[in-house]
């Protein structure tokens, strides 16, 4: 494994721990100017999203309605009652995004796919780029104010549904991570930098509660005023 990566993954809690550990849980509030864009403003509200940790499976609730929740794999998404009533369904979601631009409107499978991979991906850094299939290289460094933080480009297998085939993942000097670039190609592949704050350590794993991600322009600079996506993460649990 790229020692890097191998640092990145014990300052994040282990990989003995890890491998001990098969969901987690957490509280999200999200928000920001790209769910106004594509025609579906999110509202403030809390929300519960749940995550399997060693295969690509997530879901929030409620969704659309108080007795409704998502069902996200790459495969296939689905709006669901909480009873077990398929609301809505499409297989091969990531096909529905052919041409799109980042004005093109999402309906609401298209957000539920959105949200699984995204908070998916987020919940399983940088643990997921150890999975099968995953291949990691470090490259040229960021250095943000008086910090110099280590980058790692990791390629994303096809069987794993995310923003980008291609991601860069930033750690700062104590290994913990503090950005995340990549593509947004299911709104047009615009260029995004996501910053991340607020570390806490939830039943052994450390990770970052607030996510704030900008449109970066070719030097790789983040346009800090606007906020394209935001996620606050609060009651964390790993079981």
């Amino acid at each position: 494994m790229n020692e890097l990566l191998t640092e990145a993954i014990e300052a994040h809690g282990g990989n003995i721990r890890w491998r001990q550990l098969t969901q987690a849980r957490a509280t999200l509030v999200s928000g920001g100017h790209l769910f106004a864009l594509k025609g579906l403003p999110q509202d403030p509200a809390p929300r519960e999203m749940t995550v399997l940790l060693h295969e690509e499976h997530a879901s929030v609730r409620p969704f659309g309605a108080p007795d409704q929740k998502t069902d996200f794999t790459p495969g296939r998404v689905s709006i669901d009652t909480l009873d077990g009533r398929v609301v809505a369904e499409r297989e091969a979601p990531r096909s529905s995004f052919s041409g799109h631009t980042l004005e093109t409107p999402w309906d609401p499978l298209d957000r539920a796919y959105f949200n699984g991979y995204a908070l998916w991906t987020y919940l399983t850094t940088p643990f997921l780029l150890a999975m099968p299939g995953f291949t990691v290289t470090e490259i040229e460094p960021w250095r943000e104010g008086d910090e110099l933080w280590r980058g790692l480009r990791a390629t994303f297998p096809p069987e794993i549904g995310s923003h980008s085939t291609h991601q860069d993942f930033y750690f700062g000097p104590d290994r913990l991570l503090r950005r995340h670039d990549y593509h947004v190609d299911v709104a047009g592949g615009f260029a995004a930098a996501q910053y991340v704050y607020d570390c806490v350590e939830a039943d052994g794993i450390v990770l970052p509660t607030k996510r704030r991600a900008y449109r970066r322009d070719a030097d790789g600079y983040p346009t800090l005023d606007q906020v394209m996506v935001s996620i606050d993460l609060s009651d964390i649990h790993f079981s």
